[in-house]
């Protein structure tokens, strides 16, 4: 039995008629965080990054993609979490985001998954301007995943 109650099982289908959000789920440190794959371009090794004098201390700095320079955020950084070396699991996720084409860097990136809507909740406030990142907390197989919110996350463009 699982120790979280409501906890939606991996699997493909689900009972109800509820919206089902497809995430692709990545690993920073300990937890496990998740966007909407909709946004999701692609996901590379990592490569050699550019770096920009003057840029912010969360921009590692720029990648040439097939012929597009793309910003590369240390998400990391960006939400406070202590560095890392990279290792053999480390990815670039390149997403768009209202319009801009940019890729964060992450530990792992785990899997692609499907969970309803109905097992997402609002997550609970600490106080911290880092809130605003969250969509919400998803629950699936035990395990909590933290959804982010990339408009907020990287001040691109405003949120309906």
């Amino acid at each position: 039995m699982n120790a979280v109650t409501n906890t939606a099982p991996h699997e493909d289908t689900f009972e109800g008629s509820g919206e089902v959000l497809q995430l692709v789920s990545f690993q920073l440190g300990p937890e496990e965080y998740a966007i909407d794959i909709l946004g999701v371009q692609e996901i590379i090794r990592m490569v050699e990054i550019t770096h920009v004098p003057n840029a912010p201390h969360f921009v590692e700095g720029v990648v040439n993609l097939r012929g597009k320079v793309i910003p590369i955020i240390n998400l990391r950084t960006r939400l406070g979490l202590s560095s890392a070396e990279p290792t053999k699991d480390t990815r670039i996720i390149v997403v768009e985001v209202v319009h801009l084409i940019l890729g964060f860097i992450v530990d792992s990136v785990e899997e692609v998954l499907r969970l309803p809507q109905e097992f997402i909740e609002q997550p609970p406030s600490t106080g911290r301007e880092s809130d605003g990142y969250h969509k919400g907390v998803g629950r699936v197989d035990g395990r909590l995943l933290i959804l982010l919110n990339l408009e907020l996350l990287f001040g691109i463009g405003a949120v309906s």
